[in-house]
C-alpha cells in the first residue's frame, strides 16, 4: 500500500512539473516582439517609365528624282560626318549642266562683243545691258544645274549610325523619298513624366538635393554606367493625365543605348520627417494593408496604413500612424483584433538594423 501511495505521488509531481513547464513555453511563445513608428529624414528612389532617343535622329531623305545607283554604306554602319551614303543615276543632271555651261560661255561672247560695239557706239547701251542680263541669267541656270547635279550624291550630315534601308539599288526614286535614318549617339535625351506634386517637390529641392542627377535602369534590369543630368522640363502639364515631361541628357561613349529604347528613370527624392515601419509588421486583406497598433492596455487594433514609398524591407507611411504609435512586428497571424497580448518592445532604430536595411 506504501509503494502504491509513493508511486502514485510520484505520477502526480511529474505531471504537475510537466504542465508548469508547458504552461511557461506557452506563456513565452505569447509573448510578442513590438516597436514605435521611426520618425526620419530619409531618402527614396522613385521609378519612372522613359523612353530614350538619340541627341540628333533625322531622316535622309532623297533631293532628286532618279533611280539609286550606288549605295556606299551598310544599315548599322558608323559614319562620319561628309560620308558619301548615296547616289542617284546622274546622267540626266550631268548632261543638264554641259548644256547649261554652253549657254552660258555663249551669252559670255555675246556680252563681250556687245560691249565692245557699245563701246564704238555701234549698238545703245541698252542693248549692251539687255545682253549682260542674258549672260547673268545663263550663268544662274548652270548653278542651278550644278546644284541639282550635287543632290544626286547624298552625303551623312553628322557623325552617326546608319538605319535601315528603305530602298535598294536600281529603285526609281522621287524626290523627298526616305532612304533611311541617321542617329546621333554621343549623347542620349531620356524622356520621362512625372505627376504635378513630384513635380513641384523637385522644384523646390532640386538645387540643394542633387534630384537632377538621375540613373538609368535598362530593359535588362541593370543600371547603365552613367549617371544623367535632368536639363529640360516641357512649359506644360498634360490635361489628361496630371503629367509635365522631363528631359535627362546621358553619356553615351560606348554607344550602348540606340534610339527608341525604353527603361526606367531612377530620380533620389528627400522626405522629410517620414513615418517608417518594417514591412513585415503589415498584413493584407482584400489588397489594403494594416498594422496592428498596440493601445495603452496592451490590447492590439487591425488599423488600415497608407503606403507613401517603399524602402528594402520598409515601408514610409503616408496615413493611419502617427509617430508615437507602437505596433506589432512579429506574431500577427497569431492575434486576432482586440486581443490583450504581452510584448518585447524594441526601440525602431535597433530593429531596422537587425532587418540588414541602411536608411539615411
Amino acid at each position: 500500500m506504501n509503494k502504491f501511495l509513493l508511486f502514485s505521488g510520484l505520477i502526480c509531481l511529474l505531471l504537475h512539473t510537466s504542465c508548469s513547464n508547458e504552461n511557461e513555453e506557452k506563456e513565452v511563445a505569447q509573448k510578442y516582439l513590438a516597436t514605435s513608428v521611426l520618425s526620419k529624414d530619409t531618402t527614396i528612389i522613385k521609378d519612372y517609365v522613359c523612353q530614350v532617343h538619340a541627341i540628333s535622329h533625322i531622316e535622309i531623305r532623297a533631293l532628286e528624282r532618279g533611280y539609286l545607283q550606288n549605295i556606299y554604306v551598310d544599315e548599322g554602319q558608323y559614319v562620319k560626318k561628309g560620308t558619301l551614303l548615296f547616289r542617284i543615276m546622274p546622267k540626266l543632271y550631268e548632261a543638264e549642266m554641259q548644256k547649261a555651261k554652253a549657254e552660258a560661255e555663249f551669252a559670255k561672247i555675246e556680252y563681250q562683243t556687245t560691249s565692245k560695239l557699245a563701246e564704238n557706239n555701234v549698238v545703245s547701251k541698252s542693248e549692251q545691258a539687255m545682253a549682260k542680263a542674258k549672260y547673268d541669267r545663263a550663268k544662274a541656270e548652270l548653278a542651278l544645274t550644278n546644284v541639282h547635279l550635287e543632290f544626286t550624291e547624298i552625303r551623312a550630315p553628322f557623325d552617326g549610325y546608319i538605319d535601315k534601308f528603305h530602298a535598294r539599288i536600281g529603285s526609281l526614286i522621287d524626290e523627298g523619298d526616305l532612304l533611311t535614318n541617321l542617329s546621333d549617339n554621343s549623347k542620349m535625351w531620356v524622356y520621362f513624366n512625372v505627376p504635378e506634386a513630384e513635380y513641384l517637390n523637385y522644384q523646390q529641392h532640386a538645387k540643394n538635393s542633387g534630384m537632377n542627377l538621375v540613373r538609368l535602369l535598362m530593359a535588362n534590369n541593370e543600371l547603365f554606367d552613367y549617371a544623367g543630368k535632368v536639363e529640360t522640363i516641357e512649359a506644360d502639364f498634360n490635361n489628361e493625365n496630371g503629367n509635365i515631361a522631363f528631359r535627362a541628357t546621358f553619356p553615351n561613349p560606348n554607344a550602348l543605348l540606340r534610339h527608341g529604347e525604353t527603361g526606367n528613370i531612377q530620380m533620389t527624392t528627400p522626405l522629410k520627417k517620414a513615418l517608417i515601419i518594417p514591412q513585415k509588421a503589415t498584413f493584407e486583406v482584400l489588397e489594403k494593408k494594416y498594422v496592428y497598433v498596440i493601445d495603452k492596455n496592451n490590447v492590439v487594433h487591425a488599423r488600415e496604413v497608407t503606403i507613401a514609398a517603399e524602402i528594402p524591407d520598409l515601408y514610409v507611411i503616408k496615413k493611419g500612424l502617427s509617430k508615437n504609435d507602437r505596433i506589432l512586428v512579429e506574431g500577427i497571424r497569431k492575434v486576432t483584433n482586440g486581443q490583450k497580448i504581452e510584448y518585447k518592445y524594441e526601440r525602431p532604430e535597433k530593429l531596422i538594423k537587425t532587418l540588414n536595411v541602411y536608411v539615411e
